[in-house]
């Protein structure tokens, strides 16, 4: 198999391979299936009735995600990535990149119970390391990923004066409370903890302030703390916002592009394809950008986005006062059907390339 074709198959994001949505199907069962076969191995009573069918089941999962780790960097230079491209050091930088960084991980546990006398538990639980491996396929999570580095500097902001206020709310209580608790209050790490069960609303009830000053201290902190939680989730609210704003702008772009010359080739389908699922856009949000571009398209160059005619053809029929009824009538049935198209379907100003068999080289637009 050439190694071009393993890179596309193992793409999680070209979704227009058949091949590839299958193997993407099939390791994500396996993922998930790990994932609760380590959970529910780690009942004591099924984990000892079934231990052949479990340890089998191991077995099979690590050679199957063995040979895709070997086939991922064995294909890494066939990424459009210019760091990846070279034989050797570009599938060494592939191999310390994050996704590379999990997939080593997944498998790591069952070898090192090989050489590594260590606890099986805890190698059990690495194992749950492998539901990372589901990244891979959730745009969300690189959308997640895109806005907490472009958040990072403010969110490091807000976490600082979070922790700056927790310190001094923690002394400011040590001082009130150390006399009347030292059980609880004797130091200021032990303070700390007050301060983030209140700080965070939760409030475990285990430590509480009996002086009159440590109270006041609990109830100012617990109204500061209600806005100081809540600023790093506003300002990833705010992020997420404008990442997603600007990659339905960036489709703009690309949509914008493949219609330029009227016509939407099934190559210009396929690459609209692989840029929505590469910046998780949905198919309805998709479809919605789609028509919006054509009919700012149409009215740029002078199609009514209606009933698919020229303007200047309208502006010359006579008006409805001088047509007959039966005429009128099929004209106001003719521009609902034109509306009820172009609300319903994708352009009906551009044509696909199934559309230009047999074309005579007459204008674009739908009469």
């Amino acid at each position: 198999m050439r190694r071009q074709r393993v890179y596309e198959i193992l793409d999680a994001t070209r979704s227009e391979d058949s091949a590839g949505r299958v193997v993407d199907a099939v390791l994500i069962a396996l993922i998930s299936a790990n994932a609760i076969a380590v959970v529910i191995e780690s009942v004591p009573s099924i984990a000892l009735a079934w231990q052949p069918y479990f340890h089998a089941f191991e077995t099979f999962s690590v050679a199957v995600f063995s040979i895709e780790y070997a086939f991922r960097v064995w294909s890494a230079t066939e990424s459009p990535d210019p760091r990846f491209r070279a034989p050797v050091i570009g599938r060494l930088r592939y191999m310390i990149s994050p996704m590379a960084v999990i997939d080593l991980v997944a498998i790591l546990p069952f070898y090192l119970a090989f050489f590594v006398d260590a606890d099986l538990r805890i190698l059990r639980v690495l194992r749950l390391l492998r539901i990372f491996k589901l990244t891979r396929y959730a745009s969300s999570i690189s959308l997640l990923s895109q806005v907490l580095k472009e958040e990072s500097r403010s969110i490091g902001v807000a976490m600082f004066l979070l922790l700056l206020l927790l310190v001094i709310a923690a002394s400011f209580t040590y001082l009130a409370e150390q006399h009347a608790q030292p059980e609880a209050f004797g130091s200021i790490p032990a303070a700390i903890w007050w301060a983030v069960i209140t700080m965070t609303t939760v409030g475990y009830g285990d430590v509480v302030p009996v002086t009159v000053l440590g109270k006041i201290l609990g109830a100012i902190l617990g109204v500061i703390g209600v806005g100081m939680v809540a600023l790093p989730a506003g300002l990833l609210a705010s992020g997420f916002m404008g990442a997603v704003r600007r990659r339905r702008i960036e489709y703009e772009g690309e949509v914008a592009k493949a219609l330029k010359d009227g016509v939407l080739t099934h190559d210009e389908m396929r690459v609209l394809a692989r840029s929505r699922a590469t910046l998780g856009l949905g198919d309805d949000e998709a479809e919605t950008v789609l028509q919006d571009v054509a009919n700012s398209i149409r009215e740029r160059v002078g199609v009514c986005p209606h009933c698919g005619k020229a303007l200047h053809e309208r502006r010359a029929e006579p008006r409805g006062a001088e047509q007959a009824p039966g005429e009128r009538r099929r004209g106001r049935r003719a521009v609902d059907r034109g509306e009820a198209e172009a609300t319903t379907g994708n352009a009906r100003y551009f044509r696909r390339d199934s559309d230009l068999d047999g074309d005579d080289g007459g204008p674009q637009t739908s009469s």
